[in-house]
């Protein structure tokens, strides 16, 4: 008899994952069993393109259109989750954007993009998704390292609002664990996309601070995720796991 996948009968809603760490997280989720849901903003191709893949592994899967930093994307990105898979057993907080500007010079402009993708949207998309998820349900997002230190200057409202993350983590986690829903945080270090590639201009500041020398890769993070996600980390809430290759050390 083959022995059943960790996810099997889970429907998950990865935002933000037609590419890099969140397209690696909807890819685990579904080897792991889980039918899945991604949200883009942009990339209809790609992620239609991923949606199509994770279907042939024989999961149910869907791409939905909606940009996490307005005030009607959550909710519908969660719709859209509801009415692909049936209902949401999984949330992962995976869309963000990145800032490199020093806090002097950044406009307006870029401070709202970063403080509504990084923290309104994971709010409103978490509002949105919770009377869909039941007891044994999962919330997971996707922080970063610099949440808990900032060894350089340029990203000092990134850090504020992925660090933001963690004060709702925590909250979330004592009002949910009564109904047996876990929350929980996955900070990575540097890892290696298209937002910030490993042969890239911020390398060779970056690489020093690495214990293992290397970035991180997104399957690695995804890992974490998968992990979080599924039935052996029943009794974890409230905390993050670091997958920084040692920075933090």
């Amino acid at each position: 008899m083959t022995a059943s996948l960790p996810l099997s009968g889970k429907r998950a809603l990865v935002t933000g994952g037609s590419r890099g760490i969140g397209a690696a997280i909807a890819r685990q989720l579904a080897a792991d069993g889980a039918d899945v849901a991604i949200t883009y903003e942009k990339s209809a191709d790609r992620a239609e393109a991923l949606a199509a893949e994770l279907r042939a592994l024989g999961r149910k899967a869907v791409a939905i259109q909606a940009d996490a930093g307005s005030t009607d994307g959550p909710a519908r990105a969660v719709e859209g989750a509801v009415e692909g898979l049936g209902g949401i057993d999984i949330l992962v907080n995976n869309a963000g954007v990145a800032g490199g500007t020093l806090f002097a010079d950044q406009s307006l402009d870029e401070i709202d993009a970063l403080l509504n993708v990084n923290i309104r949207g994971v709010i409103l998309t978490t509002k949105a998704a919770l009377p869909h998820i039941g007891a044994g349900g999962r919330i997971i997002s996707i922080s970063s390292v610099l949440a808990d230190r900032v060894p350089f200057g340029g990203v000092t409202v990134y850090s504020a609002s992925k660090s933001a993350l963690q004060a709702f983590t925590l909250g979330l986690s004592r009002e949910l664990g009564p109904k047996g829903i876990t929350v929980n945080l996955v900070k990575p270090g540097a890892t290696d996309t298209d937002m910030n590639p490993a042969d890239g201009p911020n390398a060779p500041g970056m690489l020093p601070s690495i214990s293992l020398g290397r970035y991180g890769q997104p399957h690695e993070i995804a890992s974490a995720v998968a992990f979080l996600a599924g039935p052996g980390a029943g009794y974890i809430t409230g905390t993050g796991i670091l997958v920084d290759g040692g920075v933090g050390a």
